[in-house]
């Protein structure tokens, strides 16, 4: 079921709310599907294989626009047909449909990834309209007058320091949100167009705040110590809508990981709740609020919400039916001390075992979070009797913009050192067998995981370990554009600091490491070479299992991959641990 199971993502609201619409993704392929939102009828698929991650929009409850797997924008009929490109260059993604009939997009190129203009009519060319480095989500007020969007410059990625920009119809542009200190994201205008909602962590917290389309009166819709939105790591995220009459907001609050969608209206003192879980591609129409809602044990299905919290109807399902019977496990938020700091993360446990095995499942990015998600790996695990730990160290996202900082120039050493504290606190507390401690990473998680290994030998008995970073001179020289200066503030400036990175990268401690590891990576991956992981292997020798995916990149989309791993984990930890 693991291997198998599909995605739903991306739902919307056609103008008129007669149809619903969403992304179907299995098996590395991605299809948009259309349906009457009365659910009078079956959904139909309009364009097939789009690609994963592209995006898409109604431009009327007639045509869809959609970023293909071939890279361009194509209109396309909302019953099916024949597409019509609009694009020739560049990979399109996250487009927006004007009342003027122009289409906003991403347009990334190898060196460029800008926010472009092209008419719906495919009558001229695209034309840039961003300046940035990055330029990502534009979204157009409802005269089609005014464009925003969100964009930053490198080294900086986009949680670090971004800027929300509007442009009007003569072409100006200016910043209105954001600064070299401060994050923001997701542009959206209200349906009057009298204000401008945006994702914003001026406070210390990335919350959704409005201003007027010209920057002024910005505020948070609710001031309060919990985080409204994921790190930007593709364009397209939708953690937030305006109610259709422009008087309220929904947004899903992250609390300590765990999601839940509520609703206030600018300047309250408190939001009301509509559903318990992670709800995302929110989109609220007259119907009710369309999204994808999940949790740890909840498959993402597409929903519609009634806005008063009074009524629930599925849609679609992503995975196969089957999970909701195998045994899965809710996970509590748990904490311990590292140094003099507070650290945080999530802790599943398999009913009837007083002494399991357990893994610790450290996230990548480094930016990111361990969420109380829908994570089929995890329930995989805690099905067959492990205990999992998923620990946020200093680093993670969902604690506040200061903790996610706390980890500039310290990666490397301060998540190891989190994750090494939640071991030991683990084991004190009885949550797992200290004889059978397994460390999952992959990519940023992977070299959290080898360096565990290699410093603290007596508390890791294996390291399963996806697309690790292992060297990080050579991830600094050669991962994508997108990347390229995220080193610079996790580690320091080169070449001043070239020997901070020597030091914190795992494959100068590869004869510090006694567990058996098993490497997994994609032979087309760009982020961090698989040279990389052959490099540890040969250094590591036989304690080593290494396996090459052909066609993989940084994650697996293909089935076939999926089940290869499961497979070999399965064989991996059987073989190396006692019981």
């Amino acid at each position: 079921m693991v291997a198998r199971s599909a995605s739903v993502a991306d739902p919307r609201w056609s103008p008129s709310g007669r149809r619903l619409g969403w992304t179907v993704a299995h098996d590395g392929r991605a299809d948009v599907v259309v349906a009457p939102a009365d659910g009078s009828g079956p959904p139909v698929v309009v364009t097939a294989d789009t690609g994963v991650g592209g995006g898409w929009c109604f431009a009327s409850d007639d045509e869809l626009v959609v970023a293909g797997a071939d890279g361009r924008l194509h209109a396309v009929p909302a019953a099916g047909g024949p597409p019509r490109p609009l694009t020739h260059e560049g990979r399109a993604a996250a487009p927006a449909v004007s009342a003027r009939g122009e289409v906003a997009f991403v347009c990334e190129r190898p060196q460029a990834c800008d926010v472009a203009v092209v008419p719906l009519d495919g009558s001229q060319w695209p034309r840039r309209v961003s300046a940035a480095d990055y330029a990502w989500d534009p979204a157009w007020s409802p005269d089609g007058r005014l464009l925003a969007w969100h964009e930053w410059d490198l080294p900086a990625m986009p949680w670090d320091g971004s800027r929300i920009v509007v442009r009007d119809a003569d072409g100006r542009a200016a910043p209105v949100a954001g600064g070299a200190d401060v994050a923001v994201g997701q542009p959206r205008f209200s349906p009057r167009g009298d204000r401008l909602a945006y994702v914003c962590d001026a406070d210390g917290w990335a919350t959704v705040w409005t201003c007027t389309p010209d920057g002024g009166d910005a505020a948070p819709v609710l001031r309060e110590a919990c985080e409204h939105a994921e790190p930007a790591w593709g364009p397209g995220q939708r953690s937030y809508a305006w109610s259709p009459a422009g008087d309220a907001l929904a947004w899903c609050r992250n609390e300590s990981g765990f999601g839940r969608l509520v609703v206030a209206p600018p300047g309250a003192r408190s939001a009301r709740e509509l559903s318990k879980g992670w709800h995302r591609g929110i989109d609220w129409g007259a119907a009710g609020i369309a999204c994808v809602r999940s949790g740890a044990v909840t498959p993402p299905q597409v929903v519609v919400l009634a806005a008063n919290g009074s009524a629930r109807r599925v849609v679609a399902r992503g995975p196969v039916g089957g999970f909701e019977a195998a045994g899965l496990v809710e996970p509590r938020a748990v904490s311990w001390r590292s140094g003099t700091a507070d650290v945080h993360g999530l802790l599943y446990r398999p009913a009837g075992r007083p002494s399991p095995p357990l893994l610790v499942h450290v996230h990548g990015g480094p930016t990111g979070q361990a969420l109380a998600d829908w994570n089929a790996r995890v329930q995989w695990f805690v099905s067959r009797g492990w205990a999992v730990l998923a620990p946020n160290a200093r680093g993670s996202t969902g604690h506040g913009r200061a903790y996610t900082q706390a980890l500039a120039g310290r990666w490397g050493d301060r998540d190891v050192a989190d994750v090494a504290a939640g071991v030991r606190h683990a084991l004190k507390e009885g949550w797992g067998d200290p004889r059978r401690v397994v460390v999952m990473g992959g990519s940023a998680g992977g070299m959290t995981a080898l360096l565990l290994a290699a410093r603290h030998p007596d508390l890791v008995h294996a390291v399963i370990t996806p697309y690790p970073v292992t060297d990080l001179l050579d991830l600094a020289a050669t991962t994508h554009r997108f990347e390229s200066g995220y080193h610079l503030r996790l580690v320091g400036p080169l070449p001043d600091a070239r020997d901070r990175y020597v030091e914190r990268s795992p494959l100068t401690h590869a004869d510090a490491i006694r567990a058996p590891v098993l490497v997994l990576h994609g032979d087309r991956d760009t982020s961090v070479r698989p040279e990389q992981s052959a490099a540890l292997a040969a250094r590591l020798g036989a304690a080593c299992e290494r396996v090459v995916y052909p066609g993989e990149g940084h994650g697996w989309r293909r089935a076939a991959t999926l089940l290869d791993e499961l497979t070999r984990i399965e064989a991996f930890c059987a073989r190396w641990l006692p019981g």
